[in-house]
């Protein structure tokens, strides 16, 4: 009973954040990835309790890695995107001529 709780409620939470994200103006895209980038943060905190939990099993361990790895993967790819976003409103230097500084 408590799996089919837990299942409903991540369900529900998929439907949830998928019609929020599809009501965001494309203008807010850019700072609301910016502020999630910054709170995906928190996941590597979690990931790294998991994997220095000393158990005495392998498999915490083993996990715990992959979800350092992961959440690592999640921020630095967020920062990236971002940036790459942010450097498409930047305005062009028309003056400038090739070659020079």
């Amino acid at each position: 009973m408590e799996l089919i709780l837990l299942f409903f409620i991540f369900t529900l939470s998929g439907f949830l954040g998928f019609e929020l994200i599809a009501k965001v103006p494309s203008q807010l895209h850019t700072p609301l990835m910016s502020g999630s980038n910054a709170i995906s943060g928190i996941t590597i905190v979690g990931a790294l309790i998991a994997a220095g939990a000393d158990d005495g099993s392998w498999i915490t361990t083993v996990l715990g890695t992959a979800a350092v790895t992961l959440a690592m993967i999640n921020v630095i790819g967020g920062y990236f995107v971002t940036d790459r976003m942010l450097g498409m409103f930047k305005k062009k230097d028309s003056n400038r001529k090739e070659g020079s500084l």
